[in-house]
């Protein structure tokens, strides 16, 4: 039982620094009224930012796939899993992204965890290549770095003049630089045209997640690209579909070499089961959503929420980094205080999480809160409310 006590003890020390994470159970469809561990509750927490992960016309593209594929795919890609879904999923976003991108290709993955380990093991499998990776990238980014035969090397956060220094410095024979574009904590956008000069002029890649831009920012929900107006051979994007686009996986962008590279030596895509063809067959139509005019006006208003919640909220000692995406951090500070204001949010049945160190930085402990289109005013009022008097006590 030595063993079992060494683990044991790990998880007192995480308890006592109020680190210790629990799971709740959703009994509901993901939607701000959402019945958890049995209790009716109104959730700031997804990442469902339109509102499509219960939009009857994706739920019925689900179900059509699922009659038309079956359940599961049954093998990799690369040995029969590969439907006419996933081929058609592809093109239409190979399509989408294309005005940014030179020759486009895309590729689908289950999740945005492989696509990021994909991209960076794939280009970075040679030890002549450094991957120059932003300080506060998402942690499949890190460990993507890390699975990597490249060197690594971390550049402070939006900081563009260091960046330039590591990249001018490096003789790598291959540079790889690599962002979020919204960061998933704090809800700001990288600093992507002076990244993609910096790139262009250095003559690296430019590796963009994009999972919290995608459907979300861009005229067209484009994405970071689109919002920034960018267009580079230089550019390899990450767009995740479990997000804005309501449904599951993520797909690589790049140019048509590139994608072929991953096809062939990235070991996530390589040798795993490829994701049940319903689930492509359903992003399709999440995919005409979010081009199409129903997606302008979620998005829309989308920005008015954000909008309010911003005009309602009166914190003088709790802090809140600015951001524009529906991504909207309340930065408290000490882990256990986080956890307490989260928990009087549940016990008025409003679903706010506590986020704390190693996801943040250690005193940042704060409030994580999510908006979705398919939010009302009245919730967004509600839920800044009962923060402001939180904050006031």
């Amino acid at each position: 039982m030595d063993l079992i006590a060494s683990v044991d003890r790990k998880l007192a020390a995480l308890e006592g620094q109020s680190l210790t994470r629990r799971r709740r159970i959703a009994d509901t469809a993901c939607a701000p009224e959402q019945t958890v561990d049995s209790r009716p509750m109104l959730a700031f927490c997804s990442n469902d930012y339109l509102g499509l992960a219960s939009h009857p016309r994706v739920v019925e593209a689900l179900r059509e796939g699922a009659s038309t594929y079956g359940a599961g795919s049954g093998a990799s890609h690369l040995i029969s899993g590969h439907s006419r879904a996933h081929a058609v999923l592809e093109e239409r976003l190979a399509a989408f992204v294309a005005p940014h991108l030179i020759d486009a290709r895309a590729l689908y993955f289950s999740t945005g965890y492989m696509a990021n380990l994909a991209v960076l093991t794939a280009l970075g499998a040679d030890t002549d290549a450094m991957i120059f990776s932003e300080a506060l990238n998402h942690a499949s980014l890190i460990d993507g770095a890390r699975l990597a035969r490249a060197g690594v090397m971390v550049y402070p956060h939006g900081d563009v003049e260091a960046l330039d220094a590591q990249l001018g410095a490096s003789s790598a024979a291959t540079k790889i630089v690599v962002t979020d574009s919204v960061f998933s904590m704090d809800g700001d956008i990288a600093p992507l045209p002076a990244l993609l000069a910096l790139c262009e002029r250095h003559g690296a890649w430019l590796v963009v997640d994009d999972a919290h831009g995608f459907g979300v920012l861009g005229e067209n929900g484009r994405g970071a690209l689109e919002h920034c107006a960018l267009r580079s051979p230089n550019l390899v994007y990450v767009g995740t579909l479990g997000k804005a686009a309501g449904v599951s996986g993520a797909f690589v962008a790049a140019h048509a070499s590139v994608v072929e590279l991953l096809v062939q030596r990235a070991r996530p895509y390589i040798y795993t089961t490829a994701s049940p063809p319903a689930i492509a067959h359903a992003l399709l139509t999440s995919l005409d959503i979010i081009a199409g005019e129903e997606g302008a006006r979620l998005r829309a208003y989308l920005a008015a929420l954000i909008e309010r919640l911003d005009a309602s909220l009166r914190l003088t000692r709790w802090q809140r980094p600015a951001s524009h995406t529906p991504i909207q951090p309340i930065v408290i500070g000490a882990n256990d205080e986080a956890l307490r204001v989260a928990a009087s949010l549940h016990a008025q049945g409003l679903w706010v999480p506590a986020i704390r160190p190693p996801t943040v930085p250690a005193h940042t402990a704060r409030l994580r809160v999510t908006l979705s289109a398919a939010h009302t005013f009245d919730q967004v009022a509600r839920l800044a409310g009962a923060i402001n008097e939180l904050e006031a006590m």
